[in-house]
């Protein structure tokens, strides 16, 4: 009850901003990104192939909004922002003569109705796992809520290999639906790692449903193919920060699923048998948030790490132990032993422990890493705060890895 009323506010809210901005939305076309992983890197690459191709065109991401050649910041721990000031940048966009705009788009926008007013030209659904239940309760519901955005856009594209798919289709209300796909028959089908190889499968996919959107927009095979080849990740994804005797990499994985394909992907490249390398994963789970997922991180950590340290992330007013304690259960079942921190440096791999200050925690992943080991640091990526109880310090993975002068 409590959110419907919550929901009908935003409702007039949205109304009012399209209002006030004069339905700037109608003057371009909107492509819409959603999905629980990859929406980032999504709307990163669908802009950079627009772009490469002499279309004009800006976008707002978790990582930023790019409108012209001006960036602006959208907030602490923000995806999708309210709908002003999303329809002011629309109107900014407008104003810019853009032609497309390219909108990562969060569940909890889609059921507020936010994004009233925007009728998408193109939208993508990247894969639909557990994520936000605190918020939607149950997996359907949360599926029924990413599938608003069909009934928003003119045509979708959705994954048909995500378990999602069945219940996406159920759920779907109007609209146009296409498909891709890496193992079934799709209306998209290619597979990016035979042609572009420095490719991990979760990105894989991401990259093949963006090349769908970009063929319905009218940009050709060749040329999409050949901007997937000089695209670079977003700021915090999957972002070498360090690569000397050993690497540090940060990454913004903060799903079960995401974690699995982090991990997956780097213990495939960079960790091999010749080599000998151990992999060192620094991570928590945010405070107040789902917590029904944070098993199955520490189930996903323990099946691909050999170290793992855990430590706070935004862990709000929760108790951080506790939070901890969750994830810990997940070592567990992985055949993990917990171990006091200052012990770490005498014991053989399959150990956790928890560290619960993040500045304590990546230095002491760092006195553990020998040559050819990798250090993964994920849940943060490239956000500029860390939130304990109700205050936000300044906090960056990346630029705290640097401070420290390891070169």
């Amino acid at each position: 009850m409590i959110q419907t009323v919550k929901n009908m506010y935003h409702f007039f809210q949205a109304i009012l901003a399209n209002l006030w901005y004069g339905f700037p939305s109608r003057s371009l076309k909107v492509i819409g990104v959603t999905g629980t992983d990859g929406k980032t890197t999504s709307v990163h690459l669908i802009y950079h192939i627009l772009k490469n191709n002499g279309k004009k065109v800006s976008m707002i991401s978790t990582v930023y909004a790019q409108i012209g050649v001006r960036t602006y910041d959208t907030g602490f721990h923000t995806t999708t922002p309210n709908s002003f000031l999303i329809q002011k940048l629309l109107r900014l966009a407008v104003d810019n003569r853009d032609e497309y705009f390219v909108l990562e788009t969060t569940s909890h926008r889609l059921d507020q109705n936010s994004l009233w007013g925007i009728e998408f030209e193109v939208s993508l659904i990247t894969n639909i796992t557990h994520e936000h239940l605190d918020y939607h309760k149950t997996y359907q519901k949360y599926i029924e809520t990413k599938a608003k955005i069909i009934s928003l856009s003119k045509i979708t594209l959705i994954n048909k290999d995500d378990e999602s798919y069945p219940n996406l289709l159920n759920a779907s209300r109007g609209g146009i639906i296409r498909t891709f796909s890496l193992k079934q028959k799709a209306d998209y089908t290619i597979n990016y790692q035979a042609i572009y190889t420095d490719i991990t499968n979760y990105n894989a996919y991401n990259y093949l449903g963006v090349f769908g959107v970009c063929e319905m927009l009218g940009i050709s095979r060749s040329q999409i193919t050949r901007c997937i080849k000089s695209f670079k990740l977003p700021k915090g994804r999957l972002e070498m920060v360090y690569d000397e005797d050993f690497k540090i990499i940060v990454d913004f994985a903060h799903t079960p699923r995401a974690l699995t394909e982090v991990l997956t992907g780097i213990k495939k490249k960079y960790i091999n048998t010749k080599h000998k390398g151990k992999l060192i994963h620094v991570f928590g789970s945010a405070g107040l948030r789902d917590a029904t997922k944070r098993f199955s991180m520490g189930y996903a950590s323990g099946s691909y790490s050999d170290i793992t340290i855990l430590t706070e992330e935004d862990y709000r007013t929760e108790s951080l132990i506790k939070i901890c304690e969750q994830i810990g259960k997940g070592l567990l079942k992985r055949g993990f032993k917990f171990k006091k921190y200052n012990l770490l440096e005498q014991c053989d791999n399959k150990k956790y422990t928890i560290i619960y200050k993040r500045d304590e925690a990546i230095n002491k992943s760092i006195s553990l890493a020998n040559k050819n080991d990798v250090i993964i640091i994920t849940g943060k990526g490239h956000e500029q705060s860390l939130c304990r109880g109700n205050k936000e310090y300044v906090w960056n993975d990346i630029e705290y890895v640097k401070s420290l002068k390891l070169v």
